[in-house]
């Protein structure tokens, strides 16, 4: 069975007109490309917007598997208790993150051993899983400057975790459809 994963920056505010789009181009991967299994990792408005789209086409084409790929910090809980637990973490991590239904949760091996970055790990794997991978990917967000500890006077750019995975199925010579640039 065909594989698309998705990735894109954490906040994404897409207008109706946009998720049609969007749900064309998903579409399409299901009627031309014969994607069948839909890889959903956490924490993107962008993520959250493919997972409804596929969540509403899996009513017309019954064979579709959406399959959680969470970090081992993420919660996932049953599809009744998914209001319940969002309320929670939302509150406690203090930004709106949505849990997704999924029919399948997959445990990649990898991720148990990464530390604080193991969103990282995980996209990774995802990438090698995939066959299609939708981004949302604009080449020159940057996001917010850090520190390396509370302690540091200095700050440091990082890379965005799309922007990591972005290169890396880039590498792994992964068909990518990048829809930042057609939306």
């Amino acid at each position: 069975m065909k594989v698309c994963t998705f990735f894109g920056h954490r906040n994404t505010n897409l207008n109706a007109e946009q998720l049609k789009h969007l749900q064309v181009i998903i579409e399409n991967l299901i009627l031309i490309k014969k994607v069948r299994v839909f890889l959903f990792g956490t924490r993107s408005n962008f993520i959250s917007n493919c997972h409804k789209i596929v969540s509403d086409l899996k009513s017309k084409y019954l064979d579709i598997i959406r399959v959680g790929c969470p970090c081992k910090h993420e919660i996932f809980v049953l599809e009744n208790e998914i209001e319940y637990y969002n309320k929670i973490y939302n509150r406690v991590i203090h930004e709106n993150i949505e849990i997704l239904g999924v029919e399948k949760i997959v445990d990649f091996k990898n991720i148990n051993k990464a530390g604080k970055a193991s969103y990282i790990e995980r996209n990774y794997e995802m990438i090698d899983a995939a066959d299609y991978c939708v981004f949302y990917y604009n080449k020159n967000y940057l996001p917010s400057t850090r520190k390396f500890s509370k302690r540091d006077i200095a700050s440091y750019q990082p890379r965005s975790g799309t922007d990591l995975a972005y290169d890396y199925a880039t590498k792994k010579k992964k068909e990518i459809i990048n829809v930042f640039e057609w939306l």
